[in-house]
């Protein structure tokens, strides 16, 4: 029997370096909509549910999931974790899928790709958590903007019940795992067991596209999207047509090129 895959998109106002960000226009419609409508497409998710805050600066995330129809919970502010598992309680999940509201251009393909992966290997009941980027020394190979993490509803539930560090609440799945050192199973599979317990697997991409900047944190990143998609008809491209956009008008690259990605402790 399948079981049960809800992608939970966290969402909120109050971004440090772009207040609101998640409602502002791209192509005609708010962010928050391009990400959903893409996670909808995933083939392998049963339900997409936006998970906002109880904060009322949030109330405007909670209002325009209302109007639209979408799934929405509101939590916790700065315990994102809770927020992740109180929501994967209430819908019933037995897979969790990872996403977040600042990537517009988040490819189904890769959301299905990464969920496939966790049943790979590492004994019948697969992998624990997989990722397709992880901290350094880790590594990532998919552009910033297409990340997604996957884990069982019984990995969540073990660091809901013990993460206590700030970073570990905040991130959702760095108690999984952090301080892990990974095997090169094949190119695209790196593969071990964390300090933990948990089989974790970091999903690769060949070639290696991971310094690409396509998520929206900074007005440079908003602008970039902005002309990616100005370039489309529609809102259907994938993360390869972005790459065939690139090669043709490389010069887009620059526009967020000098902005700083965030790490964990951020």
């Amino acid at each position: 029997m399948k079981a049960r895959i809800i992608a939970i998109i966290q969402a909120r106002m109050s971004s440090s370096r772009l207040p609101g960000k998640v409602l502002l226009d791209i192509n005609g419609g708010p962010m928050l909509a391009h990400v959903i409508e893409r996670a909808k497409r995933a083939k392998h998710v049963d339900e997409v549910v936006l998970a906002t805050t109880t904060d009322p600066s949030d109330d405007p995330v909670a209002e325009f999931c209302a109007e639209r129809g979408y799934n929405f919970t509101r939590g916790s502010l700065h315990d994102v974790l809770d927020r992740y598992y109180q929501t994967a309680t209430e819908y019933d999940a037995e897979i969790i899928v990872r996403l977040t509201a600042d990537c517009p251009v988040l490819d189904s393909d890769v959301v299905d790709k990464t969920i496939e992966s966790r049943e790979k290997r590492m004994g019948s009941s697969g992998f624990d958590f997989v990722a397709n980027r992880l901290p350094p020394p880790m590594g990532r190979s998919f552009p910033i903007g297409l990340d997604t993490e996957v884990c069982t509803f019984a990995a969540l539930e073990n660091a809901w019940k013990n993460a206590t560090k700030k970073h570990q609440r905040e991130h959702v799945m760095p108690y999984l795992y952090e301080n892990t050192t990974l095997n090169t199973e094949n190119r695209l599979l790196h593969t071990g067991i964390s300090p933990r317990g948990f089989k974790i697997a970091l999903f690769n991409h060949h070639p290696d596209y991971g310094d690409l900047r396509w998520t929206v944190d900074t007005p440079e990143d908003l602008e970039f999207i902005r002309q990616v998609f100005a370039r489309f008809d529609n809102d259907d491209f994938g993360w390869h047509d972005i790459l065939s956009l690139l090669e043709k008008e490389p010069e887009l690259a620059k526009i967020n090129a000098d902005v700083h990605h965030k790490t964990l402790m951020e």
